[in-house]
């Protein structure tokens, strides 16, 4: 059996441009042999351990899936994308991804920005006219006291600059610009914006300074937060940090990322068709079709409230267990016994009650025919 992840992707700090440059160019993970219980009897120890670790590798990184979610908000991130070819004369629109936590907002920008990564170097190449290293994508993570001088700092972190510990705010967004144009820098990601306190004078300080990033920079600037429309970021007011938020707000395009639900017909095809396209990741010794869209679909609705990122834990934690466990099967028994996040264990339980009482299925009508 061949390894089936790429070395050392365990160990990224997606802040850091070598880190960014793994997570984009390294092939995909190869999905592990599936193997009978027969077959796995027959494994001597090391095999079998070299087999468990291949699997819990795998399990652990069973996504992104193309979900209609994901395909609606890399269409829309395209077309901004790439509308935004604009001499450097011309502000650039900005999008900001506001979405409530686990629905993947931020795996699916990442998943965009990776492919734009390496669309953008198989374009023009891994090395720009002056023969500085093209990095089409920055990405960095805001904390709840980033200020200008903060931000600019990550920037140069990005880059490795030397220059990215001693300087004034000014100096340190220079740098920044010139390391943006000598890599040709085309998308700017900024993470967990959320955690800005943008009525206060920090959050006025990082919108004016948003807005000249989107001015002075040749660059897509894609905000990623929680709540950003409660926070003010798209204000329209009298006072003068409303106006300077509302500024902000004319140039940048909102994009959501919306659950699963199961209120229609079509939400339940839509929920069946993840879990069927999920349950062909899993590599488990006795998984079979329909363990997860047929035997298990309401109740995985109830245990994740239809968000991706708590279905994606409890599947991952859940494969773990069947591997150590040696039940090799995903069964309400074993997921009974996993523990998921917080949110998602406090709104099970209502819900789990409608779906047995059959007030509510996320089965669509054509397989609960064949069911009957």
């Amino acid at each position: 059996m061949s390894t089936v992840g790429p070395p050392g992707l365990g160990n990224l700090a997606l802040s850091r441009k070598e880190d960014w440059k793994a997570f984009a160019e390294t092939p995909r993970r190869s999905r592990p042999e599936q193997l009978t219980r027969i077959q796995l009897k027959v494994l001597g120890e090391e095999a079998k351990a070299e087999y468990d670790r291949q699997r819990r590798e795998w399990h652990a990184n069973l996504g992104p899936i193309k979900t209609p979610q994901l395909v609606e908000l890399h269409e829309d991130l395209w077309d901004i994308v790439d509308s935004n070819v604009q001499d450097g004369d011309k502000a650039k629109g900005a999008v900001a991804v506001d979405a409530f936590p686990g629905l993947g907002k931020t795996t699916s920008v990442l998943a965009f920005a990776g492919k734009f990564h390496r669309r953008e170097i198989a374009e023009k190449g891994a090395f720009t006219a002056d023969g500085h290293e093209r990095l089409p994508v920055c990405r960095v993570g805001l904390t709840g006291n980033t200020g200008m001088k903060d931000l600019n700092r990550s920037l140069l972190e990005f880059f490795g600059h030397p220059g990215r510990n001693r300087g004034t705010t000014a100096q340190f967004g220079q740098r920044a610009l010139d390391c943006m144009l000598a890599c040709e820098v085309r998308l700017l990601a900024l993470d967990d914006l959320h955690f800005l306190k943008w009525r206060q004078s920090n959050g006025i300080e990082v919108s004016n300074h948003l807005k000249w990033i989107a001015n002075e920079f040749p660059v897509t600037l894609v905000m990623i937060g929680v709540g950003l429309s409660g926070k003010g970021l798209f204000s329209e007011g009298g006072s003068p940090s409303e106006e300077a938020l509302a500024q902000t707000g004319r140039r940048t395009t909102r994009l959501g990322m919306r659950p699963f639900t199961i209120e229609s017909e079509a939400d339940r095809r839509e929920w069946r068709q993840m879990l069927l396209a999920l349950e062909q990741r899993v590599v488990l010794a006795e998984s079979h079709p329909g363990m997860l869209a047929d035997d298990l679909s309401d109740y995985l609705f109830a245990r994740s409230t239809g968000h991706i990122g708590s279905l994606m834990t409890l599947i991952n934690r859940g494969c773990q267990r069947a591997v150590r466990s040696g039940t090799e099967c995903l069964t309400r028994d074993l997921l009974d016994r996993v523990r998921n996040d917080e949110a998602s264990e406090a709104a099970r339980r209502e819900l789990e009650t409608a779906l047995e009482k059959r007030r509510l299925t996320s089965r669509p009508r054509s397989t609960r025919k064949k069911a009957a």
